[in-house]
């Protein structure tokens, strides 16, 4: 790939749905293209800048097996990126929790954005990044607000 190559600038996700034993799905996200493979798998794909949610599940005849939750904000050509499961070639992670518990907190936290009329993509990469350590830490994470977001959107317009 060259840096002229437009597909040098996508960002794909392979999310697969098989009842029961694998569940890999986005929780909010703008995709650019969607590309049925069969009828468990399909990739996505997004452009440099955009953020999602992926959640990646599995169980086995004793119950789960793993869980984890990521907020990825993709990259563009010569961006550092850290790799993730399924998403090609990776991103910037904004967030990652594993165990049901903790991948919970984080669906409450983006419900609670969406609560107030706030679209989890317009987000401050730096709350989602806060909600990460919080959780490491075993501590309450501060709600994300109207008045915080309006702050971030305002410094974003300055950049």
């Amino acid at each position: 790939m060259t840096p002229d190559d437009p597909s040098a600038l996508i960002t794909t996700v392979e999310l697969t749905w098989i009842e029961k034993q694998v569940q890999r799905w986005l929780r909010f996200g703008r995709p650019v293209a969607d590309t049925i493979l069969d009828r468990q798998r399909r990739v996505i794909s997004f452009v440099p800048g955009s953020v999602f949610t992926f959640v990646r599940w599995a169980a086995n005849d004793y119950g789960t097996v793993e869980s984890h939750i990521d907020i990825v904000r993709t990259v563009g050509s010569g961006e550092d990126y850290q790799t993730v499961p399924c998403v090609q070639p990776g991103g910037e992670v904004l967030l990652h929790q594993n165990s049901w518990p903790r991948v919970q907190r984080v669906l409450e936290a983006i419900d609670a954005v969406e609560a107030q009329d706030i679209d989890p993509i317009e987000v401050s990469p730096d709350y989602w990044r806060h909600l990460h350590h919080r959780l490491e830490a075993r501590q309450q994470p501060d709600t994300y607000t109207k008045t915080r977001h309006r702050a971030w959107l305002r410094r974003r317009a300055l950049q």
